[in-house]
């Protein structure tokens, strides 16, 4: 089957930092996958650079695995990648056998019905979730309220670059925020202290 040429990207991603820099995998066909570019990774994981290593991470819409792998390759303690596409997250299998990586699970999962149920905290969380689909704030919700997230969790969100500001939980700060091109992405540091209280006792 021809590759669309609308879709450059689709077909491989390479990693660009770590263990793995360099090091392309295959990506399988499939509507709506959109691996995070290069230049987006790059910035964003500068960003994490003094926060990633030995962090658990959850990748909530895994997709091409460019970010959990990415976070991976720079020495995170461990990636759970959640993917709903069969095909999709079979690929992200046979990636991470491909590398040897033993610190990282695949689930072959609906990402809202996982994280429906009570969770296990992440220091860092990927959501760069299907555009326009409507599903982010349902899974901003359930990552705070079923406790996802560690106190100090980072929480990375990439949406299309019209989504001019986010209902985000109050205990998110926003820490850094870009666009390039059709794509806005931003970072939250959250912020649980005894002072403040949990989040649901803030107003």
């Amino acid at each position: 089957m021809a590759k669309k040429p609308n879709t450059p990207a689709a077909g491989q991603i390479r990693i660009i930092g770590g263990l793995w820099r360099g090091r392309k995998l295959p990506v399988p066909h499939s509507p709506g996958l959109r691996p995070t570019t290069d230049r987006v990774r790059e910035t964003l994981f500068n960003w994490l650079a003094p926060v990633l290593q030995g962090a658990h991470c959850l990748d909530c819409f895994a997709g091409s695995g460019a970010l959990g792998l990415e976070a991976l390759s720079r020495y995170a303690a461990s990636a759970t990648l959640l993917e709903f596409e069969r095909p999709v997250a079979q690929q992200l299998e046979k990636n991470l056998a491909l590398l040897n990586a033993k610190d990282a699970k695949v689930f072959n999962v609906n990402t809202l019905n996982w994280l429906a149920k009570a969770g296990t905290a992440f220091d860092v969380v990927f959501l760069d979730p299907p555009f326009r689909k409507g599903i982010l704030q349902d899974t901003l919700n359930l990552l705070e309220q079923n406790q996802w997230l560690a106190d100090e969790a980072w929480i990375y969100v990439e949406t299309e670059a019209e989504h001019d500001t986010l209902d985000v939980p109050a205990s998110w700060r926003l820490h850094r925020e870009k666009v390039a091109g059709q794509v806005a992405y931003r970072l939250y540091h959250r912020d649980v202290t005894p002072e403040t209280g949990s989040p649901e006792q803030e107003q």
